[in-house]
Protein backbone atom coordinates (compact mmCIF):
# COMPACT_ATOMS: atom_id res chain seq x y z
CA UNK A 1 0.00 0.00 0.00
CA UNK A 2 1.46 3.37 -1.24
CA UNK A 3 1.92 5.91 1.72
CA UNK A 4 0.02 9.16 1.43
CA UNK A 5 1.34 12.74 1.43
CA UNK A 6 1.67 13.79 4.46
CA UNK A 7 2.51 10.09 6.20
CA UNK A 8 5.97 10.79 3.71
CA UNK A 9 6.21 14.18 5.10
CA UNK A 10 6.16 12.90 8.97
CA UNK A 11 8.89 10.76 8.41
CA UNK A 12 11.13 13.00 6.07
CA UNK A 13 10.74 15.43 9.19
CA UNK A 14 11.20 12.69 11.95
CA UNK A 15 14.19 11.49 9.76
CA UNK A 16 15.93 14.79 9.28
CA UNK A 17 16.10 14.71 12.92
CA UNK A 18 19.05 12.22 12.27
CA UNK A 19 21.13 14.48 9.97
CA UNK A 20 23.72 16.20 11.88
CA UNK A 21 22.82 19.96 11.48
CA UNK A 22 26.93 20.55 11.10
CA UNK A 23 26.67 18.53 7.71
CA UNK A 24 24.15 20.12 6.00
CA UNK A 25 25.13 23.51 4.26
CA UNK A 26 23.54 26.72 5.83
CA UNK A 27 21.94 27.65 2.70
CA UNK A 28 20.47 23.61 2.56
CA UNK A 29 19.09 24.16 5.92
CA UNK A 30 17.63 27.29 4.86
CA UNK A 31 15.68 25.41 1.68
CA UNK A 32 14.36 22.90 4.07
CA UNK A 33 13.52 25.75 6.65
CA UNK A 34 11.01 27.50 3.98
CA UNK A 35 10.00 24.19 2.34
CA UNK A 36 9.12 22.96 5.74
CA UNK A 37 7.18 26.39 6.82
CA UNK A 38 5.63 26.27 3.40
CA UNK A 39 4.12 22.80 3.88
CA UNK A 40 2.67 23.33 7.53
CA UNK A 41 1.98 27.26 7.46
CA UNK A 42 -1.28 28.80 8.20
CA UNK A 43 -2.29 32.71 7.56
CA UNK A 44 -1.23 33.39 11.28
CA UNK A 45 2.14 32.01 11.00
CA UNK A 46 2.94 34.70 8.11
CA UNK A 47 1.45 37.53 10.22
CA UNK A 48 3.48 36.48 12.94
CA UNK A 49 6.55 35.49 11.25
CA UNK A 50 6.86 39.04 9.57
CA UNK A 51 6.79 40.43 13.17
CA UNK A 52 9.72 38.65 14.24
CA UNK A 53 12.08 39.49 10.88
CA UNK A 54 13.85 42.12 13.79
CA UNK A 55 17.02 39.85 14.17
CA UNK A 56 19.24 38.77 11.10
CA UNK A 57 18.72 34.84 11.48
CA UNK A 58 14.90 35.63 11.88
CA UNK A 59 15.34 37.62 8.40
CA UNK A 60 17.55 34.95 7.11
CA UNK A 61 14.47 32.31 8.21
CA UNK A 62 12.29 34.65 6.18
CA UNK A 63 13.92 35.31 3.27
CA UNK A 64 14.16 31.22 2.87
CA UNK A 65 10.13 30.93 3.22
CA UNK A 66 9.40 34.00 0.81
CA UNK A 67 11.40 32.00 -1.68
CA UNK A 68 9.01 29.27 -1.80
CA UNK A 69 5.64 30.87 -0.74
CA UNK A 70 4.60 30.80 -4.14
CA UNK A 71 4.07 27.25 -4.22
CA UNK A 72 2.07 24.98 -2.71
CA UNK A 73 1.98 23.44 0.41
CA UNK A 74 2.11 19.78 -1.41
CA UNK A 75 4.46 20.68 -3.32
CA UNK A 76 6.71 21.82 -0.66
CA UNK A 77 6.17 18.63 0.99
CA UNK A 78 7.59 16.93 -2.26
CA UNK A 79 10.24 19.13 -2.31
CA UNK A 80 11.33 18.95 1.19
CA UNK A 81 11.00 14.98 1.35
CA UNK A 82 13.49 14.73 -2.13
CA UNK A 83 16.14 16.51 -0.19
CA UNK A 84 16.13 14.49 3.41
CA UNK A 85 16.05 11.45 1.27
CA UNK A 86 19.03 12.51 -0.65
CA UNK A 87 20.80 13.51 2.19
CA UNK A 88 20.00 10.69 4.17
CA UNK A 89 21.56 8.58 1.09
CA UNK A 90 24.42 10.75 0.99
CA UNK A 91 25.16 10.36 4.87
CA UNK A 92 24.40 6.60 4.51
CA UNK A 93 21.45 6.92 7.46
Amino acid sequence: MEKDLDTLFEEAFENAQLIPQSSVPIDLQLILYGLYKQATANESDSFYFRQESQNLRSAFKLNAWMQVNHISPEEAKKQYIEIINRLMKERNL
